[in-house]
C-alpha cells in the first residue's frame, strides 16, 4: 500500500464521485478507479458501493477512512519534519564557550539571536577553556565552541574569526597606578601578576607574557587563577595585577579597576570553531550567526 492509495481513496471519499475526483487530482477516471481496485484487493474488502450517481463508503471503507486521514496527516508531518531538520530548525546543539567569552556582547548577542530564530533548538551550553573545548570537538562531544585561538587554526577544525577585543590592565582599586588614565606595560615591570595556567588558552597566555618582554620584563606570575573570571577577583583580593580581555571588565566587582594600556595594542582574539567535517544544519546556522 501506498501513500497515492490513501490519497485517491480520501478524494474519491470526499469527492462520493470517481470523475470528480479524479479531476481534482488531476488524472483520468480509468487509472484512479484502476487504483481503488488494487487498494480494495490488498486491504481485502469492498471500500466503496459503485452507484448510479457516484460511489458511497461501505462499511468497511468508513473503518478505514478514520486511519487513513490519520496517516496521511502523519506522513504530511514527517515530510515537514524532515524538512526543518534539514534547515537546523530542530534538533539539538551543544554549544561550548569559554569563561572570558561569555561577557563578549557578540558571543551573548549570537546566543540569543540564535534562540529567537530557531527556538525549536535544543541548546546545551558547555563552559571551560579553549584547550579542553577543542578536545572535545574533536572527539565529536560538542558541535561548536566560542573559543581564543592562536594564531594557527587548530588542526581538523574550522575557525570564523570574530571581531578581536582590546585587552586592559587590571588592578587593585589601591594601588598607586589605578589613578593613571591608561598605563605602559613597562611600569607593571616589578609587579606580581595574577593569571591563569598557561594550558588554559591557547593563545592568550604567550601574546601577554610576549607583550611584557617586548615591554622590556619578563612576565612573574605570582598567582594562578583556573580562569579569567577568577583572574579579577584575585586582583580585587590585592594578589596582583593582571591583564584581560576588555570585556571582562563588565564583571561588577568592589575592588578593581581597569586601564587601558598605553602603547602597542594587545588583542585577544575570539571566534567559533567547529570540525571541518560538521554537516549538522543547526551548528551551521549558530556559526553563520557569529
Amino acid at each position: 500500500m501506498e501513500l497515492r492509495h490513501i490519497r485517491y481513496f480520501l478524494a474519491v471519499a470526499e469527492a462520493h464521485n470517481f470523475t470528480r475526483a479524479a479531476e481534482k487530482l488531476g488524472i483520468g477516471q480509468p487509472p484512479l478507479s484502476q487504483q481503488i481496485r488494487d487498494l480494495e484487493a490488498e486491504v481485502g474488502a469492498q471500500l466503496f458501493h459503485r452507484v448510479p450517481h457516484g460511489a458511497e463508503l461501505t462499511e468497511a471503507g468508513q473503518a478505514f477512512l478514520i486511519d487513513a486521514r490519520i496517516a496521511l496527516a502523519a506522513a504530511e508531518n514527517a515530510k515537514l519534519a524532515a524538512q526543518r531538520a534539514a534547515r537546523g530548525e530542530t534538533g539539538r546543539l551543544a554549544l561550548g564557550f569559554t569563561a572570558s567569552a561569555a561577557f563578549n556582547p557578540a558571543v551573548t548577542g549570537t546566543i540569543r539571536r540564535f534562540r529567537a530564530e530557531w527556538p525549536g533548538v535544543l541548546l546545551s551550553l558547555f563552559e571551560m577553556n579553549s584547550k579542553l573545548l577543542v578536545e572535545k570537538l574533536a572527539r565529536g562531544e560538542i558541535d561548536a565552541a566560542f573559543i581564543r585561538p592562536g594564531l594557527e587554526d587548530p588542526q581538523e577544525m574550522r575557525l570564523k574569526r570574530m571581531e578581536d577585543e582590546p585587552m586592559l590592565v587590571a588592578l587593585p582599586a589601591n594601588h598607586p597606578l589605578a589613578a593613571s588614565g591608561s598605563i605602559r606595560l613597562a611600569a607593571l615591570a616589578d609587579e606580581p601578576f595574577v593569571l591563569f595556567p598557561r594550558f588554559v588558552g591557547l593563545s592568550l597566555y604567550d601574546d601577554i607574557a610576549r607583550a611584557c618582554r617586548e615591554a622590556g620584563f619578563e612576565l612573574t606570575v605570582a598567582q594562578e587563577a583556573p580562569q579569567i573570571p577568577s583572574v579579577v577577583n584575585l586582583v580585587a583580593a590585592g594578589f596582583g595585577v593582571s591583564i584581560v580581555p576588555a570585556s571582562i571588565a563588565k564583571i561588577a566587582i568592589e575592588g578593581i579597576v581597569f586601564r587601558p594600556i598605553d602603547g602597542p595594542p594587545l588583542i585577544a582574539r575570539l571566534g567559533i570553531a567547529m570540525l571541518k567535517s560538521q554537516r549538522s544544519p543547526v551548528a551551521l546556522n549558530m556559526v553563520a550567526l557569529a
